[in-house]
Formats: C-alpha cells, structure tokens, sequence
C-alpha cells in the first residue's frame, strides 16, 4: 500500500527553502536611535542591505556544534519559499542587546554560554533549573523550517532544530492559576551593553510574554540549533523562543528564565515604544506600522543591496490554520 500525505496549505517544499547562506547576514542595516526616556520613539531603518563581506562562513557559525541525526518534521517544511542562505542569515541579525545595527554578529561572540542555566518557576508543580545540556536531552530535538517575518518588514525561511514549547509545559506542570508566561534574556551591562546611541534608560533585561494558550499551541518552538548545528551566539545561543506567526521580536534570545504568572506582565519592546511594538505582535498585513506598511515584504538575500524581492505579506505569517483560532479577530 502506497501512502499519500496531501501537502497543506502552509507548507513549503524543501527544494525552495532559502538557502543556507542567506539566513546568516539579515541585519546589517538595523539602525536604532531612542529619544528620551520610556516610550519615546525608536528609529530603525527598514532598509535592508543584502551585500555581504569576506567574512568566512566558518567564522560566522564559530562556537557551535554538528547536531547529526536530527529527523525533520515533516509537517513543518516550507514549499514556496526557498531557504536563506546561511551566509546572509547569520551576519543579519537584531540582538539588541550587543547593538541597534544588523552586524552584531563578532560583538554577539562575547556571549557566555558555558555551564548555561534556565530557571523555570512561578506557578508550576515542578519548577526546576535546567541545564542546556538536560534539556536537549529531556526534550527530543527535531528540525522545523519556518518562515521568519520582522516588524521591520524584511523575512527569511529557517531551519531550526529545537523542540515543541508545549513540551516544557508538559513537564513543569503549570496550575490553572497561570495565565501567561514570560520568558528573560541574559543580562549583563559589561557585556550586553545594549545600542551604541540612547538616551535615558532601557527595560533590561529584554522580556517577552505569551499567554499559556500561545505558548501550548503546536507551532511555538524553543531553538537550541539552526542548519544542523547549534545556535551561533548571535542568534540567541544557547535557547531561543521561536513564534513562527509573530513578528521576530516576540522571541526571545538567551533565554535563562521562563516564569509562569497569573498576571501579563511588561515585555521589553511594548514597554519602550507601546505604540510600534504591541503585545500580540501577530503579522498582520492589514495593521501598518505607524511607519511604514506591513501590506508586503522583502525576502532577505534573493536579489542586490536594498532592491530583495518583495511579496505580499500573509496573515499571521501563514500560519492562520494553526492559530486564528487563538485570536478573535
């Protein structure tokens, strides 16, 4: 008997995934400048350049290691877009909290990840400190390739390797009382100094939030790898959140605690410019940035400097059939 798997809606085939190299290099122009004190207006520039430089790939993937025999999901492979290229995707990158321009990638490299630890806690049956190494092991690893979507309206198609958030959920045992869950970055201001130009202060440490009901759903993913290795520092080694219909600063990097509360608490972005960075942070289309449209998209590395090909962007990134059930609009 021969078996037929009709491909849905969402799904992308492999062979046009981005390429390898282009997901490496995607935010060398995000230049960030906040005016005075909590709420006032970030400035980052929407242009994307999609040049690259004689930095070695080898470089740009140092401090990681092989993950052999990692089964893809295939139920999560992209089939109309192709994968970025590995050179663009990890030398075009946002982590705030080593700079406000795309090409953090060396300064990213400072980042200890050695003797990691991840702190789960709040109101859970079970809460525990995690080491890395416990949970690639607790939690088994699979690869899923997604479509990335940033508010600043550029996206990439990803394979990251990780595992279901709802996993975690699963083993701490959260009580009915937990209604949200937020998620903390590494911290340090001798070694996350955070953009080299503001003024006043910034919320650290970076946090984001999701509602239990978001974090449960089968598309959210923690990343402990991308391109069959290890995530690089400057994709937010050694765990990341991943929220495939949300815009990119939803996922948290350097993750080194996870709370479960009764209460939504304040999230980094939403704090400092609530009217750019909502909580939800659904990609919509038909919801503008106050400046600029989100109506399209420009995929990184498919075309020279500032001209990447540009589409229209889809709700929730695509990913509608696994989510707008979460939502009541």
């Amino acid at each position: 008997m021969v078996l037929i798997r009709i491909i849905k809606s969402w799904e992308i085939p492999e062979h046009q995934t981005t390429p390898e190299t282009a997901f490496l290099s995607r935010r060398r122009f995000l230049k960030t400048a906040i005016a005075a004190g909590i709420g006032a207006t970030v400035l980052p520039i929407a242009g994307c350049n999609g040049e690259t430089n004689s930095d070695s790939l080898s470089e740009l993937i140092q401090n990681t290691t092989p993950l052999a025999n990692i089964p893809r999901n295939p139920n999560f492979i992209e089939g109309d877009r192709p994968i970025t290229d590995q050179t663009f995707a990890s030398r075009y990158n946002n982590f705030y909290e080593f700079g406000g321009t795309k090409s953090i990638w060396k300064s990213a490299q400072s980042l200890p990840t050695e003797n990691w630890k991840v702190e789960v806690s709040g109101l859970v049956k079970n809460p525990r400190i995690y080491d890395i190494d416990e949970i690639q092991t607790q939690f088994p690893l699979e690869e899923r390739i997604y479509r990335f979507r940033c508010v600043e309206a550029w996206a990439m198609v990803v394979p990251w390797i990780g595992f279901p958030m709802k996993r975690m959920i699963e083993a701490v045992e959260p009580t009915s009382a937990a209604k949200f869950v937020r998620f903390t970055s590494f911290y340090d201001p001798e070694i996350t100094p955070g953009p080299g130009f503001h003024l006043g202060s910034l919320p650290w440490p970076y946090t984001e939030s999701l509602r239990i009901e978001e974090m449960a759903n089968e598309l959210a993913f923690f990343a402990t790898g991308i391109y069959g290795r290890t995530l690089p520092k400057q994709h937010g080694a050694p765990l990341r959140m991943v929220i495939p219909w949300k815009y990119g600063f939803k996922g948290a990097k350097s993750i080194v605690k996870i709370e479960f509360l009764a209460e939504q608490p304040a999230t980094y972005w939403n704090t400092l410019v609530p009217s750019e960075y909502d909580l939800e942070a659904n990609v919509n289309p038909n919801k503008p940035h106050p400046r600029w449209s989100q109506a399209t998209e420009r995929i990184v590395g498919t075309g020279p400097a500032l001209s990447w090909k540009r589409q229209p962007t889809l709700p929730y990134n695509g990913y509608g059939e696994w989510v707008a059930n979460l939502y009541s609009i």
